[in-house]
């Protein structure tokens, strides 16, 4: 008989202990840390992208299963930073390794293990105290003798506690890298009431949807110089339909602007019109989106200009 807790009842039925506890994704910047977040949450709550850096902040995806809750913090990629803001992320990245339960290390199957994944690899080996699950990321986008290849390169970068292949795509073994990061986790009660999939502020996710809508199809350094802040979110007054939204996307240059405007306007209403598709999914309602563009120079290197748009000492 199928019980309310699943197939085969909740773990306290079974007489299991319930884990509880944070995961983190690590790995070079574009490695398919953010999608296979979104694959195991079930939903998206990271935004996504083929362009580097796409992450900004420790963005928590929750996992609900009947024996467990594993609370998954997607992290921006390590690299060498050149800014303050790339200074800020990587700081942000190392606390984080300190503060979860288990570490998921992701490294892409259709690319070379490089400098890039030695550096981080190096980094984790001074982890001591939490296990690390190495993820071979991307294995649609390989062959099998690639994905072996792969795998015993992984091998040789640490001593990992496990290593396992999959594509978030796909769904290939998805399932399998919940297991694996879940029995890592310690015995205790759910951390987040049940339905939650994200603690991320509702404004905090539309803006990161019109980042995402802005990224598409600009030129290779435009990405890291966009920044969103939704500066308005509430009901239309009267209406309980109709959400409006109000949003300044921020570049560094005036010539970056031009880009995201594009001519008579035509790129900046391509960006409004996909991100409000994204925008209406995530809140269940119609929504009138309202961007402008500004121009904050070099907001990236200013202390005072990243506070203001949300990036924190």
């Amino acid at each position: 008989m199928t019980t309310p807790g699943g197939p085969e009842g909740t773990a306290a039925e079974r007489g299991a202990a319930f884990r509880s506890g944070f995961a983190c994704f690590v790995g070079r910047p574009n490695v398919g840390k953010s999608t296979l977040m979104n694959a195991l949450v079930g939903t998206k709550v990271a935004i996504t992208s083929d362009r580097p850096q796409t992450t900004r902040r420790a963005i928590r995806g929750i996992v609900h299963r009947p024996d467990a809750q594993l609370v998954i913090v997607d992290t921006p990629g390590l690299h060498k930073p050149r800014t303050l803001l790339g200074e800020r992320l990587d700081s942000l990245v190392r606390s984080t390794l300190t503060e979860v339960d288990v570490i998921g290390f992701c490294v892409p199957a259709d690319q070379p293990i490089g400098p890039g994944d030695r550096f981080i690899a190096r980094e984790l080996a001074n982890v001591k105290r939490t296990p690390v699950v190495a993820i071979v990321t991307k294995t649609d986008l390989a062959d099998p003798e690639t994905i072996a290849r792969q795998l015993l390169a992984v091998q040789e970068l640490g001593d990992f506690a496990e290593i396992v292949p999959c594509s978030a795509d796909r769904g290939f073994q998805v399932d399998l890298v919940a297991d694996l990061l879940i029995s890592r986790l310690p015995e205790g009660v759910a951390l987040y009431p049940e339905g939650d999939l994200t603690d991320e502020p509702e404004q905090v996710l539309v803006a990161e949807l019109v980042r995402e809508a802005a990224l598409e199809g600009v030129r290779d350094e435009l990405p890291h110089s966009i920044a969103v802040v939704v500066e308005e979110m509430a009901p239309r007054e009267g209406r309980d339909d109709l959400v409006d939204v109000y949003a300044h996307l921020y570049v560094e240059r005036p010539s970056q602007k031009g880009i995201i405007i594009g001519h008579k306007g035509a790129r900046l209403k391509e960006v409004g019109a996909r991100a409000r598709r994204q925008i209406e999914a995530l809140l269940g309602t119609k929504v009138y989106l309202d961007l402008r563009v500004k121009v904050a120079k070099d907001w990236q290197r200013d202390p005072k200009q990243l506070r203001r748009l949300g990036f924190y000492d």
